[in-house]
């Protein structure tokens, strides 16, 4: 497991690359919440997502040994931000995507002056796949997030919500393959473990969930939830026992709440937010939370979203 030290380090190691987020308010939202809800606006963050914290982390570390190509697999945000932060040091990337990867963040990783490979539907097949093509150039392959570094980078989000709300009671945080929460649990409950965490992922795609619930690392099929940065198999070796041994809840939101919620920050806020970050707020908007007069924060994860596919997502 890391340590909130390798998270001050890592800080320390990415400060010069990303933004320090801010925190978004809604009377509104916290109204039908029944809590004080706050955002925090990763989907602001660069390359429009929290990945670019992991990311930069890690591969500045491999340009520090001396690796001058890296690969990443990736349904998009961790893909544009590998891509982003090996452009900026010099480096050759390639980003393995899902065969139905959004064109908007393909675009953005071949923006990024990344190398695209289509392979598959599941991290399950991407990933091999793109472990292989660092392995045949003597490259650093880039784990999306099972990787100590990547959780130390996300981990910083944690200390800058208890940096920016002193009174913070709740922290909700979407899980994908646990990358994002386990950073932001170690680095919440190493400094001020009276904050509740609670995870959230789409009923759909409730890996994570399935897991706790047996008590070992437990598999999905295929999911096709509109919440894509989610659609993981399954939790990470490094990254579950870091949940099992800190999250104090996990909830479950479905995909009518996550369009709901999505449709609720878009017109109510004027935040466009993709749906990955929509679970955390839906758990909010929608009772999941059993909280009420909490100064609650809702992790915004990221905010890239095909618009040409924005009225199939969000509520007719």
């Amino acid at each position: 497991m890391i340590t909130i030290t390798e998270i001050h380090q890592a800080r320390g190691q990415i400060s010069d690359i990303i933004n320090e987020t801010p925190i978004i308010t809604s009377k509104q939202l916290s109204s039908l919440c029944g809590n004080n809800v706050y955002l925090k606006g990763e989907h602001l963050q660069k390359t429009g997502a929290f990945k670019i914290r992991g990311a930069t982390n890690k591969v500045k570390q491999a340009v520090k040994a001396g690796a001058t190509f890296v690969t990443a697999a990736s349904s998009g945000n961790h893909g544009q931000a590998v891509a982003y932060i090996a452009d900026i040091l010099g480096i050759d990337a390639t980003i393995v995507v899902p065969e139905d990867a959004t064109k908007s963040k393909i675009a953005a990783i071949q923006g990024y002056n990344g190398k695209i490979e289509k392979c598959g539907f599941t991290s399950a097949e991407r990933l091999p796949r793109a472990q292989e093509l660092a392995r045949l150039a003597n490259g650093v392959f880039v784990p999306p997030y099972d990787d100590p570094l990547i959780i130390a980078g996300q981990g910083t989000i944690g200390l800058e919500i208890l940096e920016q709300l002193d009174d913070v009671d709740v922290v909700v945080v979407p899980i994908g393959g646990g990358g994002l929460i386990s950073g932001i649990l170690t680095a919440i409950k190493e400094t001020r473990p009276q904050v509740t965490v609670i995870g959230v992922e789409p009923e759909m795609a409730n890996d994570t969930y399935l897991s706790l619930e047996k008590g070992e690392i437990t598999a999905i099929p295929e999911t096709r939830t509109i919440a894509d940065g989610l659609r993981t198999s399954q939790p990470g070796d490094r990254t579950f026992p870091i949940v099992q041994k800190y999250l104090d809840e996990l909830v479950l939101v479905s995909e009518h709440e996550i369009r709901q919620a999505m449709f609720f920050v878009l017109e109510r806020m004027k935040q466009l937010i993709e749906p990955s970050s929509a679970v955390s707020v839906a758990a909010a908007m929608f009772n999941k939370l059993h909280t009420q007069g909490k100064n609650v924060v809702c992790v915004l994860s990221g905010g890239n979203v095909d618009v040409g596919k924005l009225s199939r997502i969000l509520p007719q």
